[in-house]
């Protein structure tokens, strides 16, 4: 008699993408797979609730040059605002 087991792992992935301050985390958003602009930008739209106009704390929003920091929509989102 031969019995076949067959085991099928699956790993969920999650993306973390955390606003620091000075004083610790400011906003955090995480989410199942990863980022890309559309999703940048509701964590971005999400991100301006807790920030304050400049030059007050949090006022400045500093990114590398990952691409989905360089999309044309968010760049004018952050510009406007």
């Amino acid at each position: 008699m031969c019995i076949r087991c067959s085991l099928i792992l699956t790993f969920i992935r999650y993306s973390i993408l955390p606003a620091m301050s000075v004083r610790g985390i400011l906003w955090c958003h995480i989410i199942e797979g990863p980022f890309n602009a559309a999703q940048f930008r509701v964590f971005i739209e999400g991100l301006f609730d807790h920030m304050q106009p400049f030059p007050a704390p949090n006022s400045v929003i500093v990114m590398d040059n990952a691409s989905i920091h360089k999309d044309p929509s968010i760049i004018e989102l952050v510009e406007t605002r």
